[in-house]
Order: C-alpha cells, then sequence, then structure tokens
C-alpha cells in the first residue's frame, strides 16, 4: 500500500524546500512528502492524488500566496480531503488572520515562521498532527448500523450515546432502501431504533448497557477493590483518574453515560490552557480517556451509582443494576446536568427538535434551517458559533439584557462577527407545539409574544447535580451540590469528624475518605480547567488520608 502524502504549499521557494526537508528528515519513511511552490500547482497535485485514490494524512499552507491565500487554499482542499490535519503557516503579523481562520476552515493548527529548531518547534505539531489523522475514522464503516426514524427520541439518544463515546456507525432512515431491508430481515414487528453488529446481531431499542457491551465498552469491573473509585467521567472525573493512575492508585472511574461530562458536548473550547488553536469537548475527553488507561486506571460506562455506604475503612459504591464495588477512597465528580426549560409542551419534544446540551449529532440535520438557542454562557456561544455553519440562521434567546455578564469577550466578538447568529436579548421561550417532532415556539421579548416556525430548540441553562442518590450520607447545600471544606458547618460548627483545616482541604466532604471536585462541589469555578485542577488536587488529598490509615 502506497505511503499516506503530506502536502506542503509555500510560494516562497526557500521557505518550501526547508519545509520540505524538514519533513522528509523526520517523517520520510512512513510518508511520502509533496512540495508545490504556488497554490494553483498545490491544488492540482491534491486534485491528482484524490483521483489516484492516495490518501493524504496532513496539508501544510503558507498564509500570504498570490494566487489564493492559505486559507483558501485549505478551504478548497478540505472538499477533496475532509480528514486531512489542516496546518496554516504563518508570520507573527497574520497571527490574527490565523485565528480567524480556526472557525472559517476549523483549522486544526497554525505554525509561526520561522520555527527553528524544528526539534522544537515544528516536529511536536506535526507529530500531534499525525497522531490525530491515525485516530481518525476515515473510511465509511459499516460495521455497526443503525436504522430508526428521524424524529424519534430513542433513535436519537443510541447516536448519540454512539457518537460521545466515539464509537463508529452508520446511520439509516427505516424508510430508506436498504434501511428498510433491514428493519425486514430483522422481522416482524421490529422495535426501532435498530442496531446491526458488525457479526449480524441485531438489537431492537436497546438500552444504554446493551449497546455498551455490544459495541465493546467496559461495563464490568475487573475487581471488587479499588484504592480510589472516581464517580463522574467529565473533566474534573478524567483529572482525578489521569492522576491518581498515574500516581500508582488502584484506579476506577465510573461514568453512566459517556466520558466528558458537559464539557465533552462542547463543539469548540478555545480558552483551555495549551490548546491555542482550540479543540472540541470530544476531543478533549477522548486524550484524557486515553491519558487514563495509559496509566493504567479502569474506565467503567454505562453503569449508574446509586448509593454510596461507609463500611468502616472502605467506602462502597453500588450500581442501579446490581453489584458493588468498594475502595478506600471516593471521588465524587457527578459534574452537573442542563436544567429542563419551564415552559408549556416542550417536554413530549425531548430528543425531537429540543435538545439539552449541543448534540452534535443533530448538526448536519439543521443544515438551510432556523435553530434557536436558549443560554447566555460559553456553552451556548460556542454551539452558536458552531451551528451557523449548518443553519442558515441561529437565534440565540438571551432571558438578561446582554452577553457580558455570564459569557467569555472572545465569544462575544465571535458572535459578533458571524452575520447569521442573531442575539434576542431580554427574550424567553414560554411554550412549544408539534405533531411528531417540535414545529413552532412561542416566545416572550419583554413581555411580547409571538410565535415561530421552529424544528430546532437547544437548551443550555442552569445546572442541577445528580446527587440525590447520596442519601443523607454526604452533606449537600439546599440545591444538592456537595458541601466541602469550609461550607461545611452544622449548626455553626463543623462536623466532628472534619476538623478545622487549611486549604487546600478544601475539597473533604462530611465522610472521611470522601472528596467531591468540579461542578458537582458547592462554590465550585465550573470551568474545564479549574475541574481538571480539583481533580488531581483531590488525589493529593487522597494521598493524605491513605497516609493516616
Amino acid at each position: 500500500m502506497d505511503k499516506p502524502v503530506i502536502v506542503t504549499v509555500d510560494d516562497d521557494p526557500g521557505v518550501s524546500r526547508a519545509v520540505a526537508r524538514d519533513l522528509r528528515r523526520r517523517y520520510g519513511q512512513e510518508y511520502r512528502i509533496v512540495r508545490a511552490e504556488t497554490a494553483r500547482d498545490g491544488i492540482d497535485a491534491v486534485k491528482e492524488m484524490r483521483l489516484r485514490g492516495d490518501e493524504v494524512a496532513a496539508i501544510l499552507a503558507d498564509y500570504r500566496m498570490p494566487q489564493m491565500n492559505g486559507v483558501q487554499f485549505l478551504e478548497a482542499a478540505m472538499d477533496l480531503y475532509p480528514y486531512a490535519r489542516r496546518v496554516l503557516l504563518t508570520a507573527y503579523a497574520d497571527t490574527d488572520a490565523a485565528i480567524q481562520a480556526i472557525n472559517v476552515v476549523d483549522l486544526d493548527h497554525y505554525l509561526l515562521k520561522p520555527w527553528d529548531p524544528p526539534e522544537e518547534k515544528f516536529y511536536p505539531v506535526i507529530d500531534g498532527q499525525l497522531d490525530a489523522w491515525l485516530r481518525t475514522e476515515r473510511i465509511e464503516r459499516t460495521e455497526l448500523r443503525v436504522v430508526g426514524d428521524r424524529w424519534s427520541a430513542q433513535s436519537y439518544k443510541v447516536r448519540d450515546f454512539l457518537a460521545r463515546n466515539h464509537v463508529p456507525y452508520q446511520w439509516m432512515l427505516a424508510e430508506d432502501p436498504e434501511g428498510a431491508q433491514l428493519v425486514k430481515a430483522a422481522g416482524e414487528g421490529c422495535h426501532l431504533p435498530l442496531v446491526v453488529t458488525s457479526d449480524g446481531e441485531t438489537l431492537e431499542s436497546p438500552d444504554q448497557a446493551t449497546l455498551a457491551t455490544a459495541v465493546g465498552l467496559s461495563t464490568t469491573p475487573a475487581t471488587d477493590f479499588y484504592d480510589l473509585i472516581v464517580v463522574g467521567g467529565g473533566p474534573a472525573g478524567l483529572g482525578a483518574a489521569v492522576y491518581g493512575a498515574s500516581e500508582g492508585l488502584k484506579t476506577v472511574l465510573v461514568e453512566a453515560y459517556s466520558s466528558g461530562g458537559q464539557a465533552g458536548q462542547s463543539s469548540r473550547i478555545e480558552n483551555y490552557l495549551g490548546f491555542p488553536d482550540g479543540v472540541s469537548g470530544q476531543q478533549l475527553a477522548d486524550r484524557a480517556r486515553r491519558q487514563a488507561q495509559k496509566f493504567g486506571a479502569e474506565l467503567l460506562t454505562a453503569r449508574k451509582v446509586i448509593s454510596l455506604e461507609p463500611r468502616g475503612q472502605a467506602r462502597v459504591v453500588g450500581f442501579k443494576d446490581g453489584g458493588e464495588i468498594a475502595a478506600h477512597a471516593v471521588i465524587l465528580a457527578t459534574g452537573v446536568t442542563y436544567r429542563r426549560l419551564d415552559a408549556p409542551g416542550l417536554d413530549e419534544f425531548v430528543g425531537r427538535g429540543v435538545f439539552y446540551g449541543a448534540a452534535l449529532t443533530e448538526a448536519p440535520a439543521c443544515k438551510d434551517t432556523e435553530v434557536y438557542i436558549v443560554g447566555a454562557a460559553n456553552s451556548a456561544g460556542q454551539a452558536a458559533v458552531y451551528l451557523s455553519g449548518f443553519a442558515s440562521k441561529v437565534h440565540l434567546l438571551v432571558r438578561s439584557d446582554g452577553l457580558e455578564k455570564s459569557m467569555s469577550h472572545y465569544l462575544i466578538e465571535q458572535i459578533a462577527a458571524i452575520p447569521n447568529i442573531e442575539v434576542h436579548c431580554e427574550t424567553q421561550v414560554v411554550g412549544g407545539a408539534g405533531g411528531g417532532h417540535l414545529e413552532r415556539l412561542t416566545l416572550s421579548t419583554r413581555g411580547e409574544q409571538r410565535t415561530v416556525d421552529a424544528q430546532w430548540l437547544f437548551v443550555f441553562i442552569g445546572a442541577e447535580p445528580y446527587t440525590s442518590w447520596l442519601g443523607e450520607t454526604v452533606e449537600r447545600d439546599a440545591r444538592g451540590f456537595v458541601l466541602t471544606g469550609p461550607d461545611l458547618v452544622q449548626g455553626g460548627r463543623r462536623p466532628r469528624n472534619w476538623p478545622l483545616r487549611r486549604e487546600p482541604y478544601y475539597l473533604e466532604t462530611n465522610v472521611p475518605g470522601v472528596l467531591a471536585a468540579g461542578d458537582v462541589r458547592a462554590e465550585s469555578i465550573k470551568r474545564v480547567a479549574s475541574a481538571v485542577g480539583e481533580g488531581a488536587m483531590a488525589v493529593a488529598l487522597v494521598h493524605r488520608y491513605l497516609e493516616k490509615q
């Protein structure tokens, strides 16, 4: 099989030769390096490779070229090789243009010239891009096929579960020829959605646990006792799993749905340290998950925790579907879920036009339609920017008089620069209606109501912690957030088993050996970076706790 190709295009002959030289020196054994000195030659070369069936792993294009600039070149190349990693070569003076290109062509990285020495400034970037390309599902695979109805909530749940757990699948409607054939083959009375595995096994309207087992996700613990149990697979939980396993603790992470939590639904996170080009929530979650597994952490998916009980020195966690595991310590990192929108008629359309969170699987279906988003925080802004690339218009509905109090400045600027995003301040959704799916919304702006045609509503409001399962074991505030550290006060006095201490003991709950990290913790800063930091700090406190046992 021919080597995959790395394409480099630069109209400066000296720079062009230098790029090709550095690429061949490091990657020549595994990749074919193709160099072009004009944008037109580069496009012709890419077209020829596409006709020959060559694989292109990465495309490096200079920003300043006379025929078309690097952004235009990469945009044209995307149509031929959508999975190739896109890197813009730019001078420092053009950095702003490179940052703008991140949203225009979904740029993967921009590289400042010069990059001497390449071992420090060039190769680490290209290594990361090639690694990402190798892990990308580039060929449409039919091993796992999902057949369902367009406006079926259960079909959406199956597709969303597979997508957020990085399981490739082919989606088809039941009325499509191939979909109809599969439904007929499954037998009379087939219940949709229908999932067909690579070996021909059929699953009719499967629950999450059955689906997880069928696609090879780990659902059964390897043992019944661990050093550390992490409950929740968002940024805080993944951070705790990485640090716990890397520091020698026998660690298991239990996640009810998919790794990444709310952050995993973000189309692009641009203010996370170390990712100047931004990173999608799924990419960040996938990297963290693989990192945790590399260090030996065990990850259980589709297992819902419903109880926590101290038994002597052990902390025992019980599952909804039966069974339990125990550990010396437990870190609660269950995060939060988006609050339901309290408007008549909406609940019946959840998964059928109304979605809580980004629901990235639905974005292509939004093409050339108008989309409504409720929320004013970063998650809503990121969704608006992402969906603007599909929808004809995105309406961002904000209850307050502006975005400045709740959204990062960089996102506000991006939204203002995108012509098909319209921000509606002091506007709320007060009703929804439709037949088999959402068809209309009733909006209220400063007390005046109007009805609009709408098939898509994405909601990003509030935050509700999933902590009711803790019962009376762990202290929580009135909203259900876990109380820790200085916030733990009972009748004006701290619990006897939590003596007065200084920082960094602020993550400890009222139960020794049980800590809380991330959004589930009362008074925490609701940010990805702070959640990861708290997950790491919680592991340090676990070590201190274990040393005293």
